[in-house]
């Protein structure tokens, strides 16, 4: 069997809230726990594993993900991002290919709502 992809690990101190904040966003939901909040793991309905959240060190920055969704929902979508705890590092511009929005998880780690169109 070749390598492959599993999942998205993010190392953080407190898994908990970090979990929570992307569970919200992502409309995913928790599929595995292990040692209280050690190990979770975000998944799809179907059991699709797609982000793990490990006890660990943090180093802000480390991590950087796009978010992606319609033209018209980006203002709603960037206002229920920032209403679950992200924090924008600038404010949302037009580009040749649609809208940007750059943001902070409540960890520090960088991503991006775009609509793209």
């Amino acid at each position: 069997m070749s390598t492959h992809f599993d999942l998205v690990t993010i190392d953080t101190p407190s898994p908990d809230p970090l979990a929570a904040f992307w569970s919200s966003a992502l409309s995913l939901h928790e599929i595995e726990r292990e040692d209280g909040d050690r190990w979770i793991v975000l998944g799809e309905t179907d059991g699709t594993r797609r982000f793990g959240f490990q006890k660990g060190h943090h180093r802000a920055g480390s991590l950087h993900l796009d978010l992606a969704c319609e033209l018209d929902a980006f203002e709603s979508e960037r206002r229920r991002l920032l209403a679950l705890g992200a924090v924008e590092t600038g404010p949302p511009r037009r580009e040749p290919y649609g809208w940007i929005a750059n943001l902070l998880d409540p960890d520090g780690n960088c991503f991006d709502l775009c609509a793209y169109g």
